[in-house]
C-alpha cells in the first residue's frame, strides 16, 4: 500500500460532482412517519449531523488514513439530506466520495451499510435515548437497550447452537498477520462457525475473508458476517466489504457488552491500544466473581512472528490481574487449524452450559456486565488524571479502570474529539503505582516500535503521558 508522505493527505478526496439520490430495498421500507420526520425537525438536528458523519465514514471504505479529523476536513462539503416519501424516504447525497460508486451507481454494499447506519441512529435516538422504556441507569436497563438494538437490527438468531465466533484485532496490522487471520478464518469457515468484528480493517476483515472461503467450500448456506461498531470510531475504522450485516451501538461501552453477550468464543489477534481495551474488558467481567461459572472460550493468536507481542501482553496480564486472569486464556502462536479446533470444543461447552443454565444461545442474560463495565466513560483530560490505578484494588475493578484508560487513548489517536483536545490541551495525564506504569509503558513502547498505534507509514506522536505515584506493587 502506498502511503504519503507526511504532511500530505492520506485521503482520497475524489468525489462525485453531481447530486445522488439513493433508495433503500428493504431495509428501510417500513419507517414510519414520525421516524423520518423525526430527522427533519430542529429539535432532532444532531441526530442528522450524526448520521453525516456515520454517513462520510461508511462511504470512505478503504481509506488510507485513520485519522477521522483528517477525513472529515477532507470531505467538508459532504452533505446527505432525508426526502420523506409517503413510503419511506430518500437519501440526497451531494459531495460523495467517488470510491463508494461504480459507473455512477453506489456499491450495494456500502448502500446496504449507508441505510443499515441509518436504521440504528433512528432507532437509538427515538427508541433508546429519549424513551422512558428504557432505566439507562440501572445496568439491566442498559442490558436491556443493547439486547433491543441487535435485536431491530436482526442480527438475534433464536434457533441457531453456540456458533458465532467474536474476533478482535488491530486495523494496523502487518501482511504477515492480516493473512494468517485470514487463515484462522479459513479454518473456522469449514468448521461451520461464523464472524463477528469490529467490522473494520486489518484483523477485523481477515477472519471474514478467510471464513467465506471456508464457508463456500462446506456449502454453508446463510452464513454471518457480523460487523459491531460505534459513532466515535467508523471514521477511522469504516466497515469493511466482507461484513454483511452492520450494527451501530451508541458508544463503546454498548459495543463492546453486544459482543459478549452475543459471541459465543473469542479470537484475540494483534492489534494495538484498541485490542487491550477490548481484553481488559472481557477479562474483568470474566474475573468477577459472578462470573465464575460462565463458559467463554478465549484465544490468543498469530504468526509465529508475534509470539513477543503475546508475551508482553501475557506478562502485563498476569502481573497486573493475576495468575486466575492468565486461566482464562490460551495462547496459540502459529498454529490456524489449532486455534479453530480448540474454538470448536469451546462452542459445545457453551452449548452444554446454556442448556444447563437455561440461558438463550442467542444472547448470553446470564452473564453479569457491572456499572463500571457499563456507564460510558467521557474521555477528558481531567477525567482521565482521575482514574485510580492502583494494585490495590481487586483485579475486575482494576481492569475497569484500565480499560478506560486504553480507551482515552484510543480517543486521542483516532476520535475526531479526541484529537482536537489533544491538540488545545496537550496530551492525556496517566496516574498510578509506579509498577503498574512501568508495565503500561513498556507495553505502549512496544505498540510504538512495532507500528501498531497507527496505519503504516504514519508517524505516531503520544496523546498520552505517564506519571508514576504512590506506591508499588506488592
Amino acid at each position: 500500500m502506498d502511503v504519503k508522505a507526511r504532511g500530505q493527505s492520506r485521503v482520497d478526496d475524489r468525489r462525485i460532482g453531481r447530486v445522488v439520490q439513493v433508495s433503500p430495498h428493504g431495509t428501510l421500507d417500513l419507517l414510519s412517519q414520525r421516524e423520518v420526520q423525526a430527522l427533519s425537525t430542529q429539535a432532532n438536528s444532531d441526530m442528522l449531523a450524526l448520521f453525516r458523519r456515520c454517513a462520510l465514514a461508511v462511504m470512505n471504505t478503504g481509506s488510507e488514513s485513520d485519522d477521522a479529523a483528517e477525513i472529515f476536513a477532507a470531505f467538508h462539503d459532504f452533505n446527505v439530506d432525508i426526502v420523506q416519501r409517503t413510503r419511506g424516504l430518500k437519501l440526497r447525497i451531494k459531495g460523495a466520495p467517488a470510491s463508494a460508486f461504480v459507473d455512477g451507481r453506489m456499491i450495494e454494499g456500502i448502500r446496504q451499510h449507508l441505510f443499515s447506519v441509518l436504521r440504528d441512529i433512528v432507532y437509538i435516538g427515538t427508541e433508546i435515548e429519549h424513551s422512558q422504556r428504557f432505566d439507562m441507569g440501572t445496568p439491566s436497563g442498559i442490558t436491556d437497550a443493547v439486547f433491543h438494538i441487535l435485536k431491530q437490527a436482526q442480527v438475534l438468531t433464536p434457533k441457531l447452537r453456540p456458533n458465532l465466533v467474536v474476533c478482535w484485532g488491530g486495523h494496523s496490522i502487518s501482511r504477515e498477520e492480516y493473512e494468517y487471520t485470514k487463515e484462522v478464518g479459513y479454518h473456522l469457515g469449514l468448521r461451520g462457525l461464523d464472524i463477528c468484528t469490529g467490522c473494520g480493517p486489518g484483523a477485523m476483515k481477515g477472519p471474514m475473508k478467510g471464513a467465506a472461503i471456508g464457508h463456500a467450500k462446506q456449502r454453508v448456506d446463510g452464513a454471518r458476517y457480523i460487523g459491531l461498531t460505534e459513532p466515535g470510531i467508523i471514521a477511522a475504522e469504516p466497515p469493511n466489504p466482507m461484513v454483511r450485516q452492520l450494527v451501530v451501538l451508541p458508544d463503546i461501552e454498548k459495543r463492546l457488552e453486544a459482543f459478549v453477550r452475543m459471541g459465543h468464543g473469542m479470537i484475540v489477534f494483534p492489534g494495538g491500544v484498541g485490542t487491550v481495551e477490548e481484553v481488559l474488558y472481557l477479562l474483568g467481567l470474566l474475573l468477577d466473581p459472578a462470573n465464575r461459572e460462565q463458559q467463554f472460550p478465549l484465544v490468543f493468536s498469530g504468526p509465529a512472528s508475534s509470539a513477543g507481542y503475546f508475551s508482553e501482553l501475557d506478562k502485563m496480564l498476569r502481573t497486573v490481574l493475576g495468575p486466575e486472569a492468565a486461566e482464562r486464556y490460551e495462547i496459540i502462536v502459529g498454529d490456524a487449524a489449532a486455534v479453530a479446533q480448540r474454538i470448536g470444543r469451546g462452542m459445545r461447552s457453551v452449548q452444554e452450559q446454556r442448556r444447563h443454565t437455561g440461558d438463550a444461545y442467542y444472547f448470553n442474560w446470564l452473564l453479569r456486565v457491572p456499572d463500571a463495565f457499563q456507564q460510558p466513560f467521557e474521555v477528558t483530560h481531567d477525567a482521565v488524571a482521575l482514574l485510580p490505578i492502583s494494585a490495590d484494588l481487586p483485579a475486575h475493578e482494576l481492569a475497569a479502570h484500565l480499560r478506560r484508560v486504553f480507551s482515552a487513548i484510543v480517543t486521542g489517536n483516532v476520535k475526531e474529539h479526541g484529537i482536537r483536545m489533544i491538540a488545545e490541551k496537550g496530551p492525556f495525564e496517566i496516574q498510578g503505582d509506579p509498577a503498574l506504569m512501568q508495565l503500561l509503558d513498556n507495553l505502549l513502547q512496544a505498540f510504538v516500535r512495532d507500528g501498531r498505534m497507527k496505519l503504516p507509514g504514519q508517524q505516531y506522536e503520544p496523546c498520552y503521558v505517564l506519571r508514576p505515584v504512590g506506591t508499588p506493587v506488592r
